[in-house]
């Protein structure tokens, strides 16, 4: 454990506090690189992919790239222009989906982000693909290695946000402000050439046979090519949040200087590209931009920087997905649309979650389609104009809802960047459905169902814990039972420690292993406990008699708490724990499934004789994480426990929800005092082990019992969505000397009841 937070403190660095947030802020030339390096980043490619298309029609097409690409940049200046009244009227962030869902509805505020959040892992994707594929335009025989080389670079990038959104900026600037100087020395070296007679590209003068004759349908699919230029250019309205004060302002001015390059980079490398004659084909060994700057600076020290600046610009690229998808996630997670996972921030006050899955999902689209440029960016763009769409769509909406200062002309700008990006989604749709958009097509949908379902299930779930809080949990009694393989130290505390919580009725159940004499022991132990034999631990139905045995127990006491102490033997780390205790393992999440609270009793390896003292003092400290049916059942298993102290722990992460649980504390005036605990580092398992270990528990003189309520649900599709935190509680606190983590379990119905008159249907 300690070498993996020594490479984890290497790798990512040192946690930083919430109080530290404010200073991650970015002020408008670091936020630049980290949220506008895709559309700058995307003239690298868009002209050649629109290029590619027209080389069906034969060399003769490529006289439209011109044409096609002053559409291009015209749609790019029309949606920019549209996007900085969105971050002026939407300074909290959130993007398409806040705008699309506050005045438009659920469904479209869902489709923008669904969409978004597949465009994002294929920004990463493409962007990662295409720096490759420069990479591999100056060092060919890396070729064979594509794949390889992609997803290293993603581990790259996801590492450098792991680190921070300032550190990724810091790392990300100076690539990307090359790229840019590069790039228009490029432009303004061609042009100047160009006066005196353009020079001419390696492939200029090659034949290319016609495969399709030149008809609209052609001309619309290369122009939906050429459109990937406008990817990225929605992340500014998306992570406004990040910037620094006045947030909303530096955020239009970014987007304007955004697309002022982008628009101008993208017009210039179209010209040169008709100008030098390049000649663009499927497996060429140059991209347009090689053949461009091969034409202009020849092969010397000019050609290859613009392949390194080209390739650190494309896969830095994929920083604007990782600045943006995080984000767009954890204020799902927020409105209940996605696992609450994705609201945490990690060490580096990032949300480090979102980060993560974004990793993954970009990582299995370049192994399934082989890091391919040409194949990935057919997927692309559906979704980026899906929510370009509907966000403007939304912004006219709430212009004519609130007829503020300069509606009508603000409706008018939205109203044609709604009506031009949507007939471009609908020509994209069309032109690239067979070679691959159809997977984004069917994919939006669907991922609007899951978040729907996600949001339907928290909902039922939070009324379902509230409903009747305030009536009081009935008094109950503890009947405890304890779970062994053998007689050793870990069983005396157990014992000792139920003889200290002193429960209504107290027997013991043992699946012996082969090496131990567990009746001799026991008589030496315990001889006024009963003690049951079950199956040998070796057997493998020992698991299934023992959940048998324990169901047994709650039925017979169902007015009862009924309670597994399982007796473990301290391990070293969590490998070992699940090498060595498999079986423990497996009964103790069968156990609570059932409705079965269980305390886990662990102790250092001791050679005996063994013998059992009840503790001194017996502090029991009920974990809140809300006030809610749960916590009042665990609230009433601590009276029922005899203790030295009793109190209730609720570890402030957030202030606006601290503040609320304090409130709701009092409105239902809980039995047992409530301390708050502020968490720094949002480090959950850290702060309550540290407060803990406050009164020194021993496992001998002094035990401290942490009461976790758990909740049980009947579909295993839902369990992901909860209890996570009582997950990193009790694996924090495994290997604390004298503390005794109790899952409390709670039965939730939610989903049952939809799936009751379905199974009555089929009867």
């Amino acid at each position: 454990m300690t070498d993996l937070s020594t490479l984890k403190r290497v790798v990512i660095g040192r946690p930083r506090a919430s109080r530290e947030l404010k200073h991650q802020l970015l002020p408008k030339w670091m936020a630049l690189p980290v949220f506008s390096s895709d559309p700058m980043s995307s003239v690298a490619y868009a002209t050649e992919e629109m290029m590619l298309v027209l080389a069906l029609a034969g060399a003769g097409a490529f006289s439209l790239v011109r044409p096609l690409s002053l559409g291009v940049a015209a749609l790019l200046i029309i949606v920019v222009i549209s996007y900085r009244q969105t971050v002026r009227a939407y300074p909290r962030g959130g993007g398409a989906y806040i705008v699309s869902r506050e005045n438009l509805g659920n469904v479209p505020g869902l489709t923008a982000a669904s969409a978004l959040l597949i465009d994002y892992s294929l920004t990463v994707a493409v962007s990662i693909a295409a720096g490759v594929a420069a990479i591999i335009s100056a060092v060919p025989a890396l070729d064979s290695y594509r794949l390889l080389v992609a997803l290293a670079f993603v581990a790259v990038v996801t590492i450098a946000n792991l680190r921070g959104v300032k550190e990724a900026g810091l790392l990300f600037a100076v690539p990307t402000y090359t790229f840019v100087a590069t790039m228009y020395a490029l432009i303004l070296s061609g042009l100047v050439q160009c006066l005196g007679g353009c020079p001419q590209a390696p492939s200029a003068g090659m034949l290319l046979e016609a495969e399709a004759g030149l008809g609209l349908f052609l001309v619309l699919r290369a122009f939906s090519s050429g459109a990937t230029a406008l990817t990225g250019v929605e992340a500014i309205s998306d992570g406004v949040a990040a910037f620094r004060y006045p947030q909303s302002r530096n955020a239009a001015a970014t987007l304007g200087i955004m697309g002022c390059i982008a628009v101008t980079m993208f017009l210039g490398i179209s010209f040169l590209a008709t100008a030098t004659n390049v000649v663009a084909r499927e497996g060429a060994e140059l991209t347009v931009v090689a053949e461009i700057a091969v034409a202009v600076f020849g092969r010397g020290f000019g050609f290859y920087l613009v392949q390194v600046v080209t390739a650190a610009i494309l896969i830095l690229a994929a920083n604007t997905a990782y600045a943006d998808f995080p984000r767009l996630a954890s204020i799902l997670a927020g409105d209940r649309f996605l696992p609450r996972q994705f609201l945490a921030r990690g060490d580096r006050l990032v949300f480090s979650n979102g980060v993560i899955v974004l990793a993954v999902s970009a990582g299995l689209l370049l192994v399934a389609f082989n890091a391919e440029v040409t194949r990935l960016i057919q997927l692309y763009v559906v979704g980026v104009f899906t929510s370009f769409t509907l966000s403007q769509t939304g912004m006219v909406r709430r212009r004519l809802r609130l007829h503020d200062r300069g509606w009508r002309q603000g409706a008018l700008i939205s109203g044609v960047g709604a009506v031009t990006t949507g007939v471009v989604l609908v020509v994209v749709s069309i032109t690239k459905f067979a070679g691959g958009a159809w997977l984004v097509i069917l994919a939006i949908p669907l991922v609007v169902v899951a978040m729907s379902r996600i949001h339907r299930h928290y909902t039922e779930v939070s009324l379902e814990l509230r409903a009747g809080v305030a009536e009081p949990e009935p008094t109950r009694p503890v009947a405890m039972v304890v779970l062994l393989d053998r007689v050793d130290e870990s069983v005396a505390r157990a014992l000792s420690y139920a003889r200290g919580a002193n429960p209504a009725s107290l027997v013991a159940y043992a699946v012996p292993q082969p090496d131990s004499d567990v009746e001799r022991d026991w008589a030496q132990l315990a001889p006024d406990v009963t003690l049951r034999l079950l199956r040998p631990a070796t057997d493998r139905r020992a698991g299934d008699d023992v959940t048998a045995a324990l169901e047994r127990e709650r039925q017979a006491r169902p007015d009862a708490f009924t309670t597994a102490l399982v007796a473990e033997t301290q391990s070293e780390n969590l490998l070992e724990v699940v090498r060595r205790h498999r079986l423990a393992l497996r009964i103790k999440s069968g156990l609570v499934g059932r409705g079965i609270a269980v305390a886990n009793v662990v102790a250092p390896q001791m050679p005996g004789p063994y013998e059992i003292r009840e503790p001194v003092e017996h502090h029991v400290v009920v974990l809140v994480s809300a006030v809610h049916k749960a916590t009042m059942r665990a609230l009433a298993y601590a009276e029922a426990l005899d203790a030295t102290s009793r109190r209730a722990l609720s570890i402030n992460l957030e202030t606006e929800k601290s503040n609320a649980i304090l409130q709701q504390w009092d409105d239902w005036a809980c039995a047992l005092p409530l301390e708050l605990v502020d968490s720094p580092f949002r480090s959950l398992g850290e702060t309550v082990r540290a407060y803990l270990r406050g009164f020194e528990p021993d496992g001998r003189r002094t035990v401290v019992s942490c009461v976790v309520p758990e909740f049980v649900l009947p579909r295993l599709v839902h369990r992901p969505l909860h209890n996570q935190t009582a997950l990193l509680i009790k694996r924090a606190l495994l290997f604390e000397p004298g503390v005794v983590v109790t899952s409390i379990p709670f039965h939730l119905s939610a989903g049952e009841r939809r799936e009751q008159p379905a199974r009555a249907a089929r009867r």
